[in-house]
């Protein structure tokens, strides 16, 4: 896959999570991907997952008791456990959390972009 289709299909992933999460697609190099009420979404899209996070996720998702929501924390070594990545399934995430109300960006009298309701 080139350069140029790996940009076309994280642009496409970060419009279908915006839509998907109400939030506002922002996609500005070096900013967040997607504004959304306290949440700032970064987004990444792969051909594929690398194997130990599936393999990882696969033993939690195993593991977990029927009616818990399995996730995955990832701890790296020497580092402060606040500093942990956590992990779990967008179909898990948005149970838990919830409808997001649909968002927009406008820019208010000082030039800076604010999110408000649609």
């Amino acid at each position: 896959m080139t350069a140029n289709q790996n940009r076309k299909r994280g642009k496409r992933n970060e419009r279908a999570l915006a839509k998907l999460l109400g939030g506002q697609r922002v996609g500005i190099l070096g900013q967040e991907d997607i504004k959304m009420g306290m949440f700032s979404v970064e987004c990444k899209a792969m051909v594929e997952f690398p194997k130990r996070i599936s393999n990882d996720m696969g033993q939690a998702e195993r593991n977990a008791p029927d009616g818990k929501v399995p996730i995955l924390i990832w701890h790296e070594g020497n580092q402060r456990r606040e500093h942990d990545l956590v992990i779990l399934r967008l179909g898990d995430w948005l149970d838990l959390h919830g409808e997001t109300k649909p968002t927009r960006l406008e820019q208010n009298a000082l030039g800076q972009y604010i999110e408000v309701e649609k």
